[in-house]
């Protein structure tokens, strides 16, 4: 199944007890609100499946894993609720996430930007490539990691999360990243990195669905307030979004891509 979308799509495909979703947008695989909207629709929906024991989540194309926000839909908000409906899309995903009975295997094959290391983080397992670099860089442009941040925090600490959102202009390497526990394994080639997540979801495919669905509860303890809280978040980059200092930086960047 493909959910064709201007400028991107959001694929499906079903093998027996593994389901990958894919995403694809040929800037860099940045996230607009339809995808977004895509991306939590299949993820809830799969996780009802019965047949489906795991999902791997992927981006398209070899390039980067996932730039985060479009800069193109981000300066066409034109209110603050506008700014909250968008930025809601990201909490979707994540809450559709960390809900999900299922286990999620992300498939990491490139950098990892804002939004995109919020996907990676709210993964119950990261598989990533060398190369696979880090950086939050929302300060940078006057907003923040307002909704991601939560799903961050709880993989990699305060301390590490706190490091990305304050130097907002710096990449980390993926070994920073698998040292501090978002990414569980980091591999040399795509192969090697393929392989391993063949095994592993093959393995879960085999397992207890509902002790795996015990699993996801006890590893997502703590969380239950997101479905308010990441929508307060929204409200918060969704009126930052609104700012002169933000919509500059937004142009400027827009005319490098």
């Amino acid at each position: 199944m493909i959910h064709e979308i201007q400028e991107g799509y959001v694929k499906v495909e079903r093998q027996k007890e593994i389901t990958v979703i894919e995403f694809f947008h040929p800037q860099s695989n940045s996230l607009p609100a339809a995808i977004l909207n895509d991306l939590s629709h299949e993820i809830h929906s799969t996780g009802l499946e019965k047949e489906t024991k795991v999902i791997i989540l992927r981006s398209g194309d070899t390039g980067a894993f996932c730039a985060g926000a479009s800069f193109k839909e981000l300066l066409a908000i034109t209110t603050a609720e506008e700014g909250k409906k968008f930025f809601s899309g990201f909490a979707n995903v994540i809450n559709a996430m960390r809900r999900c009975p299922k286990l999620i295997i992300a498939r990491i094959q490139g950098k990892c930007v804002g939004g995109g290391l919020g996907l990676a983080a709210a993964a119950d397992y990261a598989i990533a490539l060398e190369g696979a670099d880090v950086k939050l860089s929302e300060l940078s442009i006057g907003l923040g990691p307002f909704v991601v941040g939560p799903a961050i925090e709880r993989k990699i600490g305060l301390s590490a999360f706190s490091q990305l959102a304050i130097d907002a202009g710096m990449w980390r390497p993926a070994d920073w990243a698998r040292r501090h526990g978002l990414y569980a394994e980091l591999h040399p080639t795509a192969q090697s990195m393929d392989e391993s997540i063949q095994r592993l979801s093959n393995d879960l495919a085999h397992s207890s669905s509902e002790a795996v669905a015990g699993l996801k509860t006890v590893l997502w303890e703590g969380s239950e307030n997101w479905d308010t809280v990441l929508y307060q978040r929204a409200a918060i980059s969704g009126k930052l979004v609104m700012s002169s200092f933000t919509k500059m930086a937004l142009e400027k960047l827009k005319k490098k891509e």
